[in-house]
């Protein structure tokens, strides 16, 4: 990836698109930054290699923008999302180590209707 002047060449891309459910425990969050945050998970079904039935992925998700946070602290559990963002890896330390933690960054987000 070149980056010239804060621009990043065509040749790289990080998007994320997901369709899925809204999980339990949207928590928002005051970092000692002071930006404000709300994070939440998303659940995406998939079906399973070579067995009947289905399976599900929980994908962590993170609003950063003020009307993005507004707009999914209005949301109820189980409702279906259109969301995209990109994904993003997180650092933080917790015990004493230090701990990564991936996420998608949401830049959109619509109810399935």
């Amino acid at each position: 990836m070149t980056t010239t002047s804060n621009v990043v060449t065509q040749d790289c891309m990080n998007q994320i698109v997901l369709r899925g459910r809204l999980g339990e425990g949207v928590a928002e969050r005051n970092l000692v930054t002071g930006e404000a945050t709300v994070t939440f998970r998303v659940i995406v079904d998939r079906a399973q290699r070579g067995r009947d039935g289905k399976s599900s992925d929980t994908i962590d998700c993170v609003a950063l923008s003020a009307a993005l946070r507004r707009k999914v602290l209005k949301l109820s559990p189980g409702i279906h999302l259109d969301i995209e963002g990109a994904l993003r890896r997180r650092f933080f330390r917790s015990g004493g180590a230090l701990i990564s933690r991936y996420e998608v960054e949401v830049h959109s987000l619509t109810k399935v209707l």
